[in-house]
């Protein structure tokens, strides 16, 4: 009777332990990249009812306790919103990883991410990409804002090693360089009329200026047998032609069926930089028959100086730099880890795990290292009507146990009174 009451007090204190870990799934149900944990019990040491051989068992158990509480690491729902910093995870393998007080290292699903500005010298303001409880996200920068100005643009970046990576901080003032024109692709069809033609595009300056490039074309007076010749003045200088930077003259030659045999119209200078005024190469760009005169297509390079208006992050987990000449630049991209044994992982508390031994050391993959998704949230992973139906099964447990104690008592008492 007494072995009973131990068998019933072991059972008590496991199921309380077994009831607070279901109370915890339940309080954080909505709790973003929350990850359940599970209760696992194990019998005590059994001794034996009577000593020699017995063709059946002959041992009776000593009660249970807690073998071990194991997290539950199956991949919660997805959550659309209407924010780019709001990262999740496809599938269930994979981990952001955070930089916390003293540069320990953390792991979470939870990617409910935003920038948020500080200080880091009493001169500069930068923006680092945080969670919500302040700890850095990891990843690879791009290395490409030395100084306030980017350079170069980046349209892809790969992560460096894992244990490579570092926090996601960037400038707040970012400049998007200028890009000056230096080739200016003119299209359409002079005709064969002898009335003067005249094309636009429009330019970028070394000085971030608008600049417009001019074409007049006029018919020679020397003509070719087959044919049409025409002169070519071009100028550049501002939107409001207040000021001429460079005229330069040419002379462009087609053919019977009005292919462009050449042309000899140099570069022409835009307050600093040479233009190449491309005419095309026989029918692909500017010709001369007599259908209907369509002067009036120009394609240009260059792009305006521009200043930043914000950071997103792209469904690659690319860090952009947003300006407001519309262009963008990948400035960084945020880390997926990997685990060799993800239920070795230690929880910390706050979503966050941390690396243990038998986890193994952080790792990248070296191919399809993992997908995330933007605007989105990966929930938690607790099922609420399971919790609840977990909590009431627990509960009976633990009422049928405290009954074994009392039962146990009173047959105690009765024998001490016999």
């Amino acid at each position: 009777m007494i072995q009973s009451i131990y068998a019933g007090v072991s059972g008590l204190q496991s199921f309380q332990k077994g009831i607070d870990v279901l109370a915890n799934n339940i309080a954080n149900v909505n709790t973003v990249g929350f990850k359940g944990s599970r209760t696992e019990f194990s019998n005590l040491f059994e001794t034996s009812i009577a000593s020699g051989i017995s063709p059946t068992r002959n041992q009776t158990g000593l009660g249970v306790r807690v073998n071990a509480v194991t997290s539950d690491l199956r991949t919660g729902s997805y959550t659309q919103t209407d924010i780019s910093t709001d990262l999740a995870i496809a599938g269930n393998d994979g981990w952001f990883g955070l930089s916390g007080q003293n540069n320990e290292s953390y792991f979470t699903r939870a990617g409910d991410f935003h920038f948020e500005p500080f200080n880091t010298t009493t001169t500069q303001t930068d923006y680092r990409l945080i969670n919500q409880g302040g700890n850095f996200v990891m990843g690879t920068l791009a290395n490409n804002t030395n100084d306030g100005v980017l350079a170069p643009p980046l349209g892809e970046l790969a992560l460096t090693k894992a244990d490579a990576q570092e926090p996601l901080i960037f400038p707040s003032q970012l400049t998007y360089p200028v890009e000056p024109t230096t080739q200016a692709d003119f299209y359409g069809n002079l005709g064969l009329e002898d009335v003067p033609r005249s094309v636009s595009a429009t330019v970028i300056s070394p000085q971030n200026e608008r600049n417009n490039l001019r074409l007049t074309f006029s018919k020679s007076a020397v003509q070719p047998t087959l044919g049409s010749s025409w002169d070519i003045v071009a100028t550049t200088g501002t939107a409001n032609s207040s000021t001429i930077y460079d005229t330069q003259t040419g002379t462009a030659v087609f053919g019977d069926f009005g292919e462009l045999i050449s042309s000899t119209l140099p570069p022409i200078d835009n307050n600093g930089t040479l233009v190449t005024a491309s005419l095309g190469d026989s029918f692909s760009g500017l010709i001369a028959h007599d259908g209907p005169s369509t002067v009036a297509s120009s394609v240009t390079n260059g792009t305006l100086g521009g200043q930043l208006t914000e950071y997103t992050v792209n469904h690659n987990a690319e860090v952009l730099a947003n300006f407001d000449n519309g262009r963008t630049s990948v400035v960084g991209r945020v880390a997926i880890y990997h685990f060799q044994n993800d239920q070795g992982l230690e929880q910390v508390g706050g979503n966050r795990f941390k690396a243990s031994s038998n986890s193994g050391e952080p790792i990248f993959y070296a191919q399809d290292n993992g997908n995330v998704l933007n605007n989105r949230l990966e929930t938690s992973n607790v099922g609420l009507e399971t919790a609840l139906t977990e909590l009431i099964i627990m509960q009976r447990s633990y009422d049928a146990t405290a009954k074994t104690i009392s039962t146990s008592d009173q047959m105690l008492q009765n024998a001490l009174r016999m």
